[in-house]
């Protein structure tokens, strides 16, 4: 036993080690000190002030849990908000930020590396200080702990994120009820990835619509943005990907695991029991290169040998985990269709594709359903609004119509505006093929022009006395995510 008990002993890693690490992870305890210069040169998130506001908020007792996909820029964001506080004059040494995959901090319990931190700069109790906790989800029960610091250091301001998405959102709502406050950080919009590739001020133009007094974008070379929103679908969701030309020529290799690998292998498969991890990953693998695509659970479950429910399971927990959104499909009356069997799936970051099976081509076939995932994938930064969004399918005859988007309003369950989503501009001299449009937009007075995106083509037609507007969807994609950035401040 004696032999037993010094072996541990042995293996426990000596608290100057751990003091040390944490020395070096605070750069700002030292005069003078700062956050890593080139992180410090990243350009800020479009969610950076929203993030500053509520963490500032110290009048209320609650952790801000910062959560979301891997790779989208959460770590880099905290050591931002850092230098926020240094830039405000608050002194370094009352910040501690530990990242909790660090493994010299194994073992350690968050109250521990809170009172060796209080100890270390000797702390007078009550002294305003400030907690961050990176990567949390790698201690046990953290959200425990987390609330368990929370009711105890009232003078100290916790912070955590993780990239476990769906145990955070689980945990947190379960054991940190009135303790945390989540705050969702998705995949860069086309927006911001033209902010990082320093390309906006050059390629985008910003007028007053004289008819509302609202903003309209211009491209001012269409073609050049078109390069851009290539790029955007290939890697553009990592911020990594843009600020590093090394994980930018290769994302498959520098992403792939984290992205995908340490989500279905191991967050999801801990999470929810799930044990055959190969069929999970073959099944998202599927999902990712088909994205957009419509799918019925009664033909994945045939196709794939796997039954319904466990199909059912598989989607709650990739939806759960950021990877994927499934959208509900309505009639030509707007109405939801209870008993559906169909719905589509997108990605929520189109780049995830590129990062599993290589680089898209403007001309490749796969671009016409990347397109449409862009653009959900910028509606997607506005939880109350994209839930509002379907698409719709019907039978007229002997055909089949759809139309990709279709806004309804909450209050009257009408449709507001309606979008096909094209890659060509072909369709601006093939009317007929906005049929299903046509019928959606003469059975409901829309509260806007019906919209065609295109490839390059600007203008309008009239579609059976109905006006229609037709935008580059790159130029679309962009009006949307600055929109919305825009509300969010």
């Amino acid at each position: 036993m004696r032999g037993l008990q010094l072996m541990v002993s042995r293996l426990e890693i000596p608290l100057q080690e751990v003091q040390r690490r944490l020395g070096l992870d605070n750069p700002w305890w030292r005069a003078g000190g700062g956050i890593d210069p080139e992180e410090a040169l990243w350009p800020r998130r479009a969610y950076f002030g929203p993030f500053c506001r509520l963490a500032l908020e110290t009048r209320v007792r609650r952790a801000v849990v910062l959560i979301g996909p891997r790779r989208v820029g959460k770590t880099v964001m905290l050591k931002h908000f850092v230098q926020r506080l240094l830039d405000d004059g608050l002194a370094g040494v009352r910040i501690l930020f530990a990242s909790l995959d660090t493994p010299l901090y194994s073992g350690r319990s968050l109250e521990g590396l809170v009172r060796l931190f209080i100890e270390q700069h000797q702390h007078p109790a009550g002294q305003q200080l400030w907690v961050i906790f990176d990567e949390v989800q790698y201690l046990k029960d953290w959200e425990v702990h987390l609330k368990s610091l929370v009711d105890s250091y009232p003078g100290v301001r916790f912070i955590a994120s993780g990239s476990a998405a769906a145990a955070l959102r689980m945990k947190s709502r379960e054991s940190g009820a009135g303790r945390f406050t989540e705050f969702v950080l998705p995949p860069l919009t086309f927006a911001e990835y033209l902010t990082f590739a320093q390309r906006e001020d050059e390629l985008i133009v910003e007028r007053e619509d004289e008819g509302s007094g609202n903003s309209r974008y211009l491209a001012t070379d269409i073609d050049a943005l078109n390069e851009e929103f290539l790029n955007y679908l290939n890697y553009g969701g990592f911020p990594e990907a843009v600020m590093n030309p090394v994980v930018r020529e290769n994302p498959s290799r520098f992403l792939r695991q984290d992205i995908i690998d340490k989500v279905l292998l191991k967050d999801l498969p801990s999470l929810y029991g799930i044990s055959d991890t190969q069929e999970l990953n073959r099944f998202f693998n599927v999902l990712a290169f088909n994205t957009g695509d419509e799918v019925g659970l009664e033909a994945l479950s045939k196709h794939s040998n796997i039954t319904k429910q466990k199909l059912g399971d598989y989607l709650e927990y990739l939806e759960a985990a950021f990877l994927i959104r499934r959208v509900h499909r309505i009639d030509e009356n707007a109405l939801r269709m209870q008993r559906a069997r169909t719905f589509k799936v997108y990605l929520t970051n189109p780049s995830v594709r590129a990062a599993l099976f290589g680089f898209v081509r403007s001309e490749d076939e796969a671009m016409g359903n990347l397109a449409e995932t862009a653009v959900w994938s910028q509606w997607l930064h506005d939880t109350v609004i994209s839930r509002s969004l379907h698409y719709a399918r019907w039978k007229s005859g002997r055909q089949t119509l759809e139309v990709d988007i279709v806004s309804i309003d909450v209050r009257t369950r009408k449709p507001r505006f309606a979008v096909e989503i094209k890659w060509s501009d072909r369709i601006s001299k093939q009317l007929q093929e906005l049929k299903g449009l046509q019928e959606l937009a003469a059975r409901h007075a829309l509260a806007r022009h019906p919209l065609v995106t295109t490839r390059t083509y600007t203008g309008q037609a009239e579609l059976d006395g109905v006006p229609v507007d037709f935008v580059p969807v790159a130029l679309h994609c962009y009006t949307i995510a600055r929109n919305l950035l825009r509300s969010k401040h």
